[in-house]
């Protein structure tokens, strides 16, 4: 399975990027926008490529391009210690794609496909590093909570039957797998959501991975951070997958907007145009909004 960037154009273009600047693409992911944004930089640019999974930073993906490199295995939420460690105060532009690379769908392992047979991690390194798993959550979480990880970050209209259903299920046998957590959610819902065109467990497995990885919290960090660390009239980007990532940047944006510290390039989110959507169906909920800091606003 072969990942497709997203919006790749008018993400980098949205950057409005001059040669000999310093830029940092939060999410290297496939590298797709890493490979454009490098190639519309001079030797006297910088790129700072980030990802928290260590196997996604692949430094052959920038071969022949011009700009220092520096790749860097963290979470984009630290920006600020990423590049305090590398000695620079400010940079020109800021890229962040949510969206998550369907070579990790495609490793059950990692256990955030409902498609590949694999352990219930939902994490990006070892399990045993984490607070808690999604098999932690299924198996040992009330169901009341289950139910509101799944409804409160996933919007699933049968959260409460799916908690019950999975909370009756452990009772017999331990959920472990992630054919296992597919076939009660399956089971739990009526006949006709099991006619949609969107797989049943998607939700379920969404909400699951936003609470292991505590995504919403580390978005509300690292826009915090990432506007910090933008030059006056330099510009973050930020491309979302689903509505609740997308309110929350657009409520921070709009949030800074207020405060005369940046103004929306995007007033209005940018979505795949209908081209784009023939070729890779998956970018249809993606929505990019750009903001610019203010110049001379902290003066």
């Amino acid at each position: 399975m072969q990942h497709t960037t997203v919006l790749l154009h008018e993400a980098v273009e949205g950057l409005n990027l001059s040669p000999s600047d310093t830029v940092v693409d939060a999410t290297f992911g496939s590298g797709g926008h890493a490979k454009l944004i490098s190639q519309s930089l001079s030797e006297d640019g910088c790129y700072i490529g980030i990802d928290a999974d260590a196997t996604a930073l692949d430094k052959s993906k920038l071969a022949g391009v011009s700009p220092q490199i520096h790749l860097i295995n963290d979470n984009f939420s630290n920006i600020t210690n990423i590049l305090s460690s590398l000695d620079i105060e400010k940079v020109d532009a800021i890229l962040a794609d949510l969206g998550w690379r369907m070579e990790q769908f495609a490793d059950g392992e990692k256990g955030f496909s409902f498609m590949h047979d694999g352990p219930l991690h939902m994490t990006f390194g070892d399990p045993n590093e984490y607070p808690f798993t999604a098999e932690d959550i299924i198996n040992e979480w009330e169901e009341d909570v289950i139910a509101n990880v799944i409804y409160g970050y996933a919007e699933e209209r049968f959260a409460r039957r799916i908690a019950k259903a999975i909370v009756e299920e452990r009772k017999t046998d331990r959920i472990t797998t992630t054919t296992k957590l597919v076939e009660v959610i399956k089971n739990a819902l009526p006949k006709a959501a099991l006619r949609s065109k969107t797989h049943p467990a998607t939700k379920t497995f969404q909400a699951l991975r936003i609470a292991v990885n505590d995504e919403l919290t580390v978005l509300e960090k690292f826009i915090k951070e990432a506007f910090t660390a933008l030059d006056e009239g330099g510009r973050l980007a930020i491309i979302s997958f689903h509505s609740i990532e997308d309110r929350i940047v657009k409520h921070s944006f709009r949030e800074l907007k207020d405060a005369d510290m940046g103004q929306l390039v995007t007033k209005k989110p940018i979505a795949p145009a209908a081209e784009e959507l023939k070729t890779n169906p998956r970018a249809r909920s993606a929505k990019l909004r750009i903001i610019e800091k203010l110049e001379n606003h902290e003066k």
